[in-house]
């Protein structure tokens, strides 16, 4: 079958006509939805926080309400006082570092100044006779005093738990520089979480 033979004129007359029924359909379409005004509604989209995953802390010492406590994570010793109504006044503050993070399962101790846990904390920086040292909340002095466990490796040790939060196992000290299979060998009987 052939194709009928349309002039150039005709070609362009039918086209101009086309678009012309395009353009009042367009029209049509956008009075009957209230107007070019009401066609586009820019969308709201919120983003809700996901919400704070919690960790379990045991607060006992010289705390006024000793018990277990549920805080948001990345909260700090502090936090864990405070939420156990704070400390009493013969509370040895001093002794606890307040600014490290608090891990879940972690028991937190505040001793009363001049008890026997006092006198032994302020008496040797590590461990005292048959203590772990925790790795969770250890100070530098602690960690320093461990055998094997120089200034420069106990800062690692504080460094690696900046950075990647809380220790998980006392096997994941050896990720830090410093410690390796020997060593750690010798510090599992000494520390724990």
């Amino acid at each position: 079958m052939q194709m009928p033979q349309i002039s150039r004129g005709r070609a362009l007359a039918y086209i101009a006509l086309l678009l012309v029924a395009l353009t009042l359909a367009g029209r049509l379409a956008l009075r009957s939805d209230g107007g070019p005004e009401h066609s586009l509604q820019p969308v709201q989209l919120r983003a809700e926080p996901a919400p704070a995953r919690k960790v379990l802390v045991h607060v006992v010492g010289a705390v006024r309400s000793p018990g277990l406590y549920r805080l948001d994570e990345g909260s700090r010793i502090d936090d864990a006082i405070t939420a156990a109504g704070g400390p009493e006044g013969k509370a040895a503050l001093e002794l606890v570092n307040l600014a490290s993070p608090v891990a879940d399962g972690q028991q937190v101790v505040v001793p009363l100044r001049g008890s026997e846990a006092a006198a032994s904390s302020t008496s040797s920086p590590g461990a005292a006779a048959g203590e772990r040292v925790h790795l969770n909340t250890a100070t530098l002095e602690e960690l320093d005093a461990l055998p094997g466990i120089g200034p420069v490796t106990a800062q690692g040790i504080l460094d690696y738990r900046a950075e990647h939060g809380a220790f998980s196992s006392v096997e994941e000290l050896d990720a830090v520089p410093g410690i390796g299979p020997t060593r750690l060998a010798e510090l599992l009987e000494l520390v724990d979480l």
